[in-house]
C-alpha cells in the first residue's frame, strides 16, 4: 500500500510541477496588471476626477474589486471548474486594459474607476492561483507549490513598471493611454497560460460533497490561518501604501520613494523561492509567526527614524515579513479542508482577508494625514500581538488533540 501511495504522489506532483509553472508565469503577467493600475491609478485619477481629494478613489476601486471578487472566484471554480474562472479573470483583465485606455482617451473619472474596479476582480480570480497549485500535491509538495507560484511576483514587480516607462508617452498628450492597452495585451497572453492549465472539472459528487462551511472555519486552525492572513496582508499595504506619501511629507525625493517600493516588491516575492522550504521544514506556524514579528520589526523600524535608510529598511523588512506570514497562512488554509471543500473555504478565506484590506484602503490616507507616519506604524502592534497569540493557541490545542487522540490508541479505555 506505501508503494502503490508513493507512486501516486510522485504522479500527481508531476502534473502539479506543470501546473506550477504556468501558473507562476501567469502570476508574473497578471501581477503587471495591479503594477500598472498602482503606478498610475492616483496620477490618472488627479487629472481626471472632478476634485484632487478623489484622486486615489481608482485604486480603491481596485481593492474593492479585489474583495468582491472573491466568492465569485470561488462559485465559478466550484461549479465549472479553476480553469474556467481563470480564463474568465484574464477575459476581465483584457476589459481592464481596454476600458481604461478609452477612459484616458475620453477624458471619463468614472469609467477609469470601473476598469480598476475590473482590475481587482481579475487580481480576485489570480489570487487564487497559489491555492491552485496545491490542487493533487503530496502533502510535502504543497506548501512548495504555493510558494513558487508567489515567486512569480518578483517578475511582476519588473514587468509592470517597466511596462508603464516604455509606454506611457506614447499616446502623448494621454498620458498612461497606450499602457493600459499593452496591458490588456498582456491579459490576453496570460489568458492562453492559463487556458492550459491541467485542472479538469469536479466531479458531480464534489459539487454537494463535504461539511457546511460554518463547520469547517470554525475550527481553531482555520480561526488561526484566517486571522494570520486578515493581519498580514492589509497591515503590509497599510504601511507601503502610506510610505510614499509619507516619505515626500518628510522632504525625502520621488526616486527615493521609487526605489524603496521598487525593493519592497522584491522583498515581498523574492523569498518565496524557499519559503516552501522553510515551512516544510519547521511547519507553516513557526514561518507564520516569523513573518508577522517581522512586520512587527519593520513597524519599530519606521518608527525610529524618518532618513530614506530608515524608509528603505522598513519597507524591505515588511516585504519578507508578508511573504512569510501571508504564505505561511496560506498553507495552513490547506491543512483545514477535503478536496472537495477547497474552493468554497479558500474564496471565504482571501473574502475575509480582501474584506478587510478595502476597509483599511479607504482609511489609510486619512492615519497618515491626521495622526502621521508614527501612528501608522503604532497601528500594526496591536493586531501583530493578537495574530500571535491566537496562533499559539491553535497550535496548542492542535497538539493536546494530538496527545488525546494517541492515548485513546494506546489506551482506547483510559477515556
Amino acid at each position: 500500500m506505501s508503494d502503490v501511495t508513493s507512486i501516486a504522489e510522485i504522479t500527481d506532483d508531476s502534473r502539479v510541477r506543470a501546473n506550477v509553472v504556468r501558473l507562476a508565469a501567469a502570476q508574473a503577467l497578471t501581477g503587471a496588471n495591479s503594477a500598472v493600475i498602482f503606478a498610475t491609478g492616483s496620477i490618472v485619477g488627479a487629472t481626471l476626477a472632478p476634485d484632487m481629494s478623489l484622486a486615489t478613489v481608482p485604486l480603491s476601486m481596485y481593492v474593492l474589486g479585489l474583495a468582491a471578487g472573491t466568492l465569485p472566484t470561488g462559485a465559478i471554480s466550484r461549479r465549472f471548474g479553476r480553469r474556467a474562472a481563470f480564463v474568465v479573470g484574464a477575459g476581465l483583465g483584457m476589459l481592464t486594459g481596454l476600458l481604461g485606455s478609452y477612459a484616458i482617451l475620453h477624458g471619463s473619472f468614472a469609467l477609469f474607476c470601473i476598469a480598476t474596479f475590473l482590475g481587482g476582480l481579475y487580481g480576485a480570480v489570480a489570487q487564487s492561483y497559489r491555492f491552485a497549485a496545491a490542487d493533487g500535491a503530496s502533502a510535502a509538495y504543497r506548501p512548495k507549490a504555493v510558494s513558487w507560484v508567489m515567486a512569480g511576483g518578483v517578475f511582476a514587480g519588473v514587468l509592470g513598471p517597466q511596462l508603464v516607462q516604455w509606454t506611457m508617452d506614447v499616446w502623448s498628450p494621454y498620458l498612461f493611454a497606450f499602457s493600459f492597452l499593452v496591458q490588456a495585451a498582456v491579459a490576453l497572453v496570460a489568458m492562453g497560460i492559463v487556458a492550459g492549465v491541467d485542472m479538469p472539472r469536479p466531479a458531480p459528487a464534489d459539487l454537494h460533497g463535504g461539511r457546511p462551511l460554518l463547520e469547517i472555519v470554525t475550527q481553531p486552525r482555520f480561526i488561526a490561518a484566517a486571522l494570520c492572513g486578515v493581519i498580514s496582508y492589509p497591515m503590509m499595504n497599510l504601511v507601503m501604501t502610506s510610505a510614499p506619501l509619507a516619505m515626500k511629507m518628510c522632504g525625502l525625493s520621488v526616486s527615493d520613494s521609487n526605489f524603496g517600493i521598487q525593493w519592497h516588491i522584491v522583498a515581498m516575492y523574492g523569498p518565496s523561492f524557499f519559503t516552501g522550504a522553510l515551512i516544510a521544514r519547521f511547519g507553516a506556524p513557526k514561518v507564520v509567526a516569523a513573518g508577522l514579528l517581522l512586520e512587527a520589526g519593520a513597524a519599530g523600524i519606521g518608527l525610529s527614524g524618518i532618513t530614506a535608510m530608515h524608509f528603505w529598511a522598513t519597507l524591505i523588512v515588511l516585504g519578507v515579513g508578508w511573504n512569510f506570514s501571508f504564505i505561511g497562512a496560506s498553507a495552513l488554509v490547506l491543512e483545514t479542508h477535503r478536496p472537495q471543500e477547497r474552493n468554497k473555504v479558500q474564496a471565504f478565506n482571501d473574502f475575509l482577508v480582501f474584506g478587510m484590506m478595502a476597509i483599511g484602503s479607504f482609511s489609510s490616507g486619512q492615519l497618515l494625514a491626521n495622526y502621521g507616519w508614527s501612528a501608522v506604524n503604532m497601528v500594526v502592534f496591536p493586531p501583530i500581538v493578537l495574530g500571535l497569540a491566537v496562533l499559539t493557541l491553535a497550535s496548542w490545542a492542535r497538539r493536546r488533540k494530538a496527545q488525546l487522540d494517541a492515548a485513546m490508541g494506546e489506551f482506547p479505555d483510559a477515556i
